[in-house]
């Protein structure tokens, strides 16, 4: 993803289950967040849910979301009392296993006492009953997210912390889960969400329903259902992978020439990382000027308006790098944007122009004194207001393009091919990226790495350039 950050300038293997802390040892209730270091108490402990259920209405006249959500869950220790994240909606009786629960609110926490305890390993079910107007979530950065209305419907991205805006979750990247979502909206518009369409759409009585099915693993924030009025084309990928793309009628003279080329995007990703992690792939571009920014919904991206090629690339990389391969906390979000930042100047190089060593030989010249060119170190952005800062993607893709000058291009490339094929599915955290670096390598990688990611401030082995700003101001994650 992308953002507008005001007038800062941007350039542009088995899985295994990751354990989420839970609250006090030996105790029975569920934490009420899994201690992310920006979001501590997003997410919860406790469970692991393994597939969402929503069957959703909306009215977009009255503004008006009204929805069952079932989640399959599985208890990861002994459960008198568990936690979802759901904020706003006035809830109807909330059951877990058939059986009506208790259920108190405190801020985003839906806090559950389930009749009878739920002992560790059990799998068991939760029926949440819920309607109300849902209100976009502010970020720290000061953007929107969450349930964004627009003319015709609403545009729904979920990064970092939008999701519990429109449906009840365990909003934590690591727990990632299949998802089936029934929307019915008024006849003529339609509704687009992750994975693929089941069946033809129906309409009954003025309206109608949309049916979408995620088999691969997702995390929360990734998931979308948007809606309003779009032409839908599909098609194929150059490797069989079946393509959605829904574009506002507004804006699909200036997106017809860039979405064209999304097949061949697809492909040339492929090459680099390896085969495409879901079974289809798409777009999602909407008029929507409050969103203000694109995101990488897993198999269909979200766009506010028409992209360029750049972000469409972008966007599309991240189904490789963001959505099957996760950061485990958000602090290392530079996992995500970095890779998708050299997605692009990979791409421009392989396309005729500016290679990724003249990128990071322009970006290195900026001079020390441009401190917040620099600052905040991509490893860490220290604030959850700075994640998506400009230094997280420009330094974060000069992170890739230094190591890949520093490895040659036949280990750089086995490394991003190992990375993705060894954690498809899963979640990651830096420290892994780098003794899988050292490992391929053959070298000892500590100093490189600490320098680009964690030292405030230029780092002071660098390549030398001419130039001395960055070139995008397009908006993305």
């Amino acid at each position: 993803m992308r953002r507008r950050l005001g007038a800062a300038v941007i350039t542009a293997a088995a899985l295994t289950a990751v354990a989420i802390p839970a609250g006090a040892a030996d105790s029975t209730v569920g934490s009420a967040g899994v201690g992310d270091p920006f979001f501590p108490l997003a997410g919860n402990g406790g469970i692991d849910v393994g597939n969402y259920a929503l069957d959703l209405a909306y009215d977009p006249t009255a503004g008006r979301l009204t929805g069952t959500a079932t989640l399959t869950i599985r208890a990861t220790q002994d459960l008198s009392r568990f936690d979802l994240d759901l904020r706003g909606f006035q809830l109807g009786t909330v059951t877990v296993d058939g059986a009506a629960a208790s259920v108190t609110r405190a801020g985003q926490e839906l806090v559950i006492t389930p009749p009878r305890m739920l002992h560790r390993g059990t799998r068991f079910t939760v029926v949440v009953p819920y309607a109300g107007r849902p209100q976009p979530v502010t970020d720290p950065d000061g953007s929107s997210e969450g349930w964004v209305a627009t003319s015709d419907g609403a545009v729904v991205v979920g990064e970092p912390q939008g999701s519990p805006g429109w449906y009840p979750v365990n909003d934590t990247p690591r727990d990632k889960a299949t998802y089936t979502v029934r929307m019915r909206v008024p006849q003529g518009l339609t509704a687009v969400g992750n994975g693929s369409l089941v069946g033809a759409p129906k309409t009954v009585r003025g309206q109608t329903t949309f049916s979408w099915r995620e088999h691969f693993p997702m995390a929360p924030y990734l998931a979308t259902i948007t809606l309003g009025r779009f032409h839908v084309t599909t098609g194929t990928t150059p490797s069989g992978v079946p393509t959605y793309v829904a574009v506002d009628p507004s804006q699909a003279s200036s997106a017809s020439a860039v979405l064209r080329k999304l097949p061949r995007m697809v492909g040339f990703l492929e090459d680099l990382y390896g085969p495409y992690p879901f079974e289809t792939v798409g777009a999602i571009v909407d008029d929507a000027p409050a969103l203000g920014y694109s995101l990488e919904t897993q198999t269909k991206p979200v766009f506010d308006a028409a992209p360029d090629e750049a972000t469409l690339l972008h966007e599309l990389s991240h189904q490789w790098f963001g959505d099957a391969v996760t950061a485990s906390s958000w602090p290392d979000i530079w996992l995500h944007e970095g890779f998708a930042t050299w997605s692009e100047w990979i791409w421009t190089e392989r396309h005729g122009g500016r290679s990724a060593a003249q990128q990071l030989k322009q970006l290195s010249n900026t001079p020390a004194s441009k401190t917040s060119f620099w600052n905040p170190p991509p490893g860490n952005p220290g604030s959850p207001a700075l994640m998506f800062d400009g230094t997280v993607y420009d330094r974060g893709a000069m992170t890739l393009e230094a190591l890949r000058e520093r490895v040659g291009d036949h280990k750089f490339f086995a490394i991003l091919r190992q990375w993705y094929a060894g954690h498809r599915y899963g979640n990651v955290d830096t420290a892994q990226f780098i003794a899988l670096a050292e490992k391929v390598s053959g070298q000892d990688l500590t100093s490189f790495f600490d320098a680009w990611l964690y030292q405030p401030g230029k780092p002071s082995v660098l390549t030398e350039g001419t130039s001395t700003s960055s070139t995008s101001v397009v908006p993305r994650r």
